[in-house]
């Protein structure tokens, strides 16, 4: 058995979607046979293939679509740094404040 890494294979979108296509064309296949023949993990495999579903509008319900996840992120990231910026103003105030005071 070889060593496994923590490091994560990264797969092209086009890749994800091709491998997707090949699942939802193949109803007489299971995943993971598919993914073996792939070389991804079963797992993975199910992972985009649910993900296409939401993104399709056949998932659970609360279920985020690709799109939302990316937006989500990027509003995480955003929130982030204007806490960040609030952060420096807050403290820049401060300092003007003592300097006046004095």
């Amino acid at each position: 058995m070889g060593i496994k890494s923590n490091m994560a294979k990264r797969y092209t979108a086009e890749f994800k979607r091709d491998a997707v296509a090949l699942v939802r064309s193949s109803p007489h296949r299971n995943v993971t046979e598919i993914a073996r023949e792939l070389g991804v993990s079963a797992e993975g495999l199910r992972s985009w293939v649910k993900q296409d579903k939401t993104d399709r509008g056949e998932g659970r319900p609360g279920e985020l679509t690709s799109a939302e996840r990316e937006e989500l992120t990027r509003l995480r990231r955003q929130t982030v740094e204007q806490q960040k910026t609030i952060e420096i103003l807050r403290k820049a105030a401060a300092c003007f404040a003592t300097e006046t005071t004095r």
